[in-house]
C-alpha cells in the first residue's frame, strides 16, 4: 500500500492503493511512523492514480495535520485534479500550507529547495 525511498533528502511516501474507509486512520499512523523515522526531513507524499480517492485524501489531510505538530515540511503530489482540489480545499490553516503538486519531479526539488 505504501513504499518509501529518499531524494535529494527528501522523504518519498507512495501510496499505491485506495485504503478505502476503514483503512485511513492505519494509512495516517503508517504514514507518520515514516515522518517520525525520517524527522526533520521534508516529506513529500505521492498518490498514485489507483490511489487517488476520497478515503487517501482523508489520510492524507490527517497525516498534514499532525506533521504541523512536529514542524515537518509536509507536501503532496498526484496527476487526479479533483483529488488535488479536495487536498487543497480542506487543508485548513493550521501550519504549513499544503502544497499540492501536479508533478512529482517539481514537487521534490520544491520540497528541497524550501527545507535548504
Amino acid at each position: 500500500m505504501l513504499s518509501h525511498r529518499r531524494e535529494h533528502d527528501v522523504l518519498v511516501l507512495t501510496v499505491h492503493e485506495d485504503p478505502g474507509i476503514s483503512g485511513r486512520a492505519e494509512l495516517a499512523d503508517t504514514i507518520m511512523d515514516f515522518v517520525r523515522a525520517f524527522q526533520p526531513a521534508p516529506v513529500l507524499l505521492v498518490i498514485d492514480d489507483a490511489a487517488a480517492t476520497p478515503a487517501t485524501a482523508s489520510a492524507v489531510l490527517r497525516a498534514h495535520r499532525l506533521c504541523a505538530d512536529l514542524d515537518v515540511l509536509f507536501s503532496a503530489a498526484t496527476h487526479n485534479a479533483s483529488v488535488r482540489r479536495l487536498l487543497e480545499d480542506n487543508a485548513g490553516s493550521r501550519g504549513a500550507a499544503l502544497v499540492v503538486h501536479p508533478r512529482v519531479d517539481v514537487a521534490i526539488d520544491t520540497a528541497y529547495s524550501a527545507a535548504a
